[in-house]
């Protein structure tokens, strides 16, 4: 079987999207090119690689294992580049990272010192809920993953870099404000939840399982500045990262309520399957964020 890098790239994007318009888009190239292009990798290959049904593509069985094939393929040759790009003495390559939103807080802050000392390595950022970055971490889609709540059931490198506190806040004029409260104190209190699946909800389901106590969820949203609006307009209690906040949470007429049990202590971390080799422009973004994290962490407390 024939087939070009470019071929084997556009069937990724292919694959990846979900259909030749996007595909084409993605590749910056004409749909046309797209389509003649897959047409000759689907000769080569002797059988389907995808077919159609109403407006949605679907990968066959071959078309599945050529995507895998593919992802491995152009993953080594890109590394391949890049150390040679070390060797002389460049520092260039493309970086992949897929996150969880509620780590837009601060990787951001993070990537622009990385972005300083490395001015030609291009940054793609993929931002999702976390089913959604544990999707790509399973087709290995990316070159490292950042969330809170690591899948049990995947065999990866984990690596904490930086606490993740789960907070309680409430409304700044809240009557709730200033005391020293237990979890029985809440019952009477609607809650406003992050959606199901989410890190932080997984945090709090866990805890109050634990406590035990069965908090009255008034609203379920994935979005956290969605949720600070709802408690700042007096809707309910929430539970956020305390990365989703101002340094003073007053600033967005909220209040971080003083309530036994938190803030709930969790982490953030850098993932990527077990065995996978990093590119040397991965391996140099890791160090500098398990090495910049926690100075950084540091000097944000320090301004509280």
């Amino acid at each position: 079987m024939n087939a070009t890098f470019r071929q084997l790239r556009l069937f990724l994007a292919l694959a990846e999207r979900g259909s030749v318009t996007a595909a084409a888009e993605a590749c910056h190239v004409t749909q046309p090119t797209v389509s003649m292009q897959l047409r000759e990798l689907a000769e080569a290959a002797g059988l389907p690689l995808y077919e159609q049904i109403g407006k949605r593509l679907y990968l066959t069985a071959a078309g599945e294992a050529l995507a895998a094939t593919a992802r491995t393929m152009l993953d080594e040759w890109l590394a391949f580049e890049q150390t040679l790009d070390a060797m002389k003495g460049l520092e260039q390559g493309r970086l992949r990272v897929a996150l969880v939103s509620t780590a837009t807080y601060f990787v951001p802050r993070l990537l622009g010192t990385f972005c300083t000392e490395h001015p030609n390595i291009d940054i793609s950022l993929e931002i999702l809920n976390r089913d959604g970055v544990v999707a790509r971490l399973r087709e290995n889609l990316d070159d490292l993953y950042i969330m809170s709540m690591p899948p049990e059931n995947l065999d990866l490198e984990q690596h904490a870099f930086l606490p993740n506190p789960l907070v309680l806040i409430a409304s700044d004029q809240h009557p709730l404000k200033g005391r020293q409260l237990q979890l029985a104190d809440l019952a009477a209190e609607r809650f406003i939840l992050r959606e199901r699946g989410s890190g932080t909800r997984l945090a709090c389901d866990a805890f109050f399982s634990r406590a035990p106590f069965v908090p009255q969820v008034r609203l379920e949203l994935g979005s956290n500045e969605a949720i600070k609006q709802a408690v700042a307009g007096g809707l309910g209690l929430a539970v956020v990262s305390r990365h989703a906040l101002a340094a003073r949470p007053a600033d967005d007429q909220l209040t971080i309520l003083n309530v036994a049990g938190f803030p709930l202590q969790s982490r953030w971390f850098t993932l990527y399957p077990r065995g996978k080799r990093l590119s040397p422009v991965a391996a140099v973004f890791l160090e500098h964020l398990e090495r910049t994290a926690l100075e950084w962490s540091e000097r944000r407390e320090s301004g509280l």
